[in-house]
């Protein structure tokens, strides 16, 4: 998962002129809650304020618990990983957890350059594949996660659709 970090992808560019994706570290733990906080706040979801987010993807970050990519300077977008060891073999599972590109930029290749870089990542890390689940009514990331071969189907190419639950405890 090291492979990353000096390393930047072509795409997109950004207002200032820079391009590309760049693994995030501790110190940009302040940009990643507010990309969460923003994240959130906009589809009217609960959100502990950007203080608690802060903490949280700092130690996260620290303990090598999460991945997190953002797109240049000033970051305008995320992607959030966590790899667990697979229960059927010695590869890795990727779970992208979030994927977030303010309002303003979408449109311009950031998501998906997050999305690839994301995949290049779980890749290096010794990932065999990489799951995601978003919401049926969100059109432009079910485009996006379908244009990067993501299925939501079991055991192609007519398998039944998948579904995710969740349950708060």
């Amino acid at each position: 998962m090291e492979g990353l970090e000096n390393r930047q992808t072509k795409s997109p560019t950004s207002a200032s002129g820079e391009a590309g994706v760049r693994r995030a570290s501790v110190d940009d733990a302040p940009e990643i809650a507010q990309l969460l906080h923003d994240f959130n706040t906009e589809f009217s979801d609960p959100t502990p304020g950007t203080a608690v987010l802060t903490d949280r993807a700092r130690q996260l970050l620290t303990d090598e618990e999460i991945t997190v990519l953002l797109s240049s300077e000033p970051s305008v977008g995320l992607a959030l990983l966590r790899f667990r060891p697979s229960l059927w073999d010695e590869t890795l599972e990727a779970y992208l957890e979030e994927l977030y590109v303010a309002p303003s930029r979408r449109g311009e290749g950031i998501g998906r350059a997050l999305m690839e870089t994301s995949m290049e990542v779980a890749r290096e890390a010794g990932a065999a594949y990489m799951s995601l689940c978003t919401g049926e009514t969100d059109t432009a990331a079910r485009g996006l996660y379908e244009s990067c071969e993501f299925t939501n189907l079991e055991r192609l190419p007519d398998g039944p659709r998948m579904l995710f639950y969740e349950r708060d405890l």
